[in-house]
């Protein structure tokens, strides 16, 4: 049996609720190859995370939380307007000769197409579609980490190029997400990203999240970036006054274009 990481299992559990509506600890326990006091503290942990409830011997479907991702053409497209304006918000942030990162998400890519004329600048990202769009940009060297092709976000992801990631000195870094809350920060739905994701956060000297106001409130299963990573944010003017309130009481400077 092949050894999962905390974030896997917990996804594989959450995507076994999705498709069975409930599970049980014996069954789960079986299934991983750990004891039932790890299956229990993980269930407690995605309880809290209010992503199911728990039962007597296991737990049910609170409400579905892992959905299937959208092809990568159609989230690029979604919102494309706020996309735009949040993409040029944050490119007014960089500057030539910086080294920056960009995660794999639209919201990055949105942001690189806002910096194609910057000078000897670097990009370090796991995105494909994003070191593809700044290909001919002549003033930017693309620098990507190795790592497995991800279709669904034409990621590279996997440990293979963290130990690089970890050699270099990234001024500023742009990370979309499918959720932002106080309590839990930026996160995503693929165990896979959300670690690659993490890498890159560890690697930057200033995070910057870059997610419009439809991602505001949710909360996906893998936590990559907690808030008191975060620096900035930039959104649109739709997301909600309190939760944007309650960040710029954290220190959390946001921009709202």
């Amino acid at each position: 049996m092949v050894s999962l990481s905390l974030l896997e299992r917990q996804q594989a559990i959450l995507t076994l609720l999705q498709q069975q509506k409930r599970v049980s600890v014996s069954d789960l326990s079986n299934r991983f190859g750990v004891s039932a006091v790890t299956i229990r503290s993980d269930l407690s942990e995605l309880e809290q995370r209010g992503l199911l409830t728990r039962t007597h011997g296991g737990a049910v479907l609170l409400e579905l939380i892992i959905e299937p991702e959208p092809a990568f053409a159609q989230r690029r497209l979604a919102r494309r307007e706020e996309k735009q304006r949040i993409g040029a918000a944050a490119a007014a942030l960089v500057q030539d000769g910086e080294a920056i990162a960009l995660d794999a998400s639209t919201s990055a890519l949105a942001v690189a197409e806002q910096i194609k004329k910057r000078r000897e600048l670097t990009v370090i990202t796991s995105g494909l579609m994003t070191a593809i769009e700044l290909a001919d940009a002549p003033g930017v060297s693309v620098v990507m980490p190795g790592g497995i092709l991800r279709s669904e976000a034409f990621s590279l992801v996997g440990r293979m190029g963290h130990d690089m990631l970890a050699e270099l000195n990234i001024s500023k870094g742009f990370f979309g997400a499918r959720g932002l809350t106080v309590d839990e920060g930026l996160t995503d739905v693929d165990s896979f990203e959300v670690e690659m994701k993490r890498a890159l956060v560890a690697a930057c000297k200033e995070v910057i999240a870059v997610v419009d106001s439809s991602k505001w409130g949710h909360v996906a299963v893998g936590s990559f970036a907690p808030t008191e990573c975060l620096r900035r944010v930039i959104t649109d003017e739709g997301a909600p006054a309190a939760m944007v309130k309650a960040l710029r009481d954290r220190g959390i400077e946001v921009i709202s274009v």
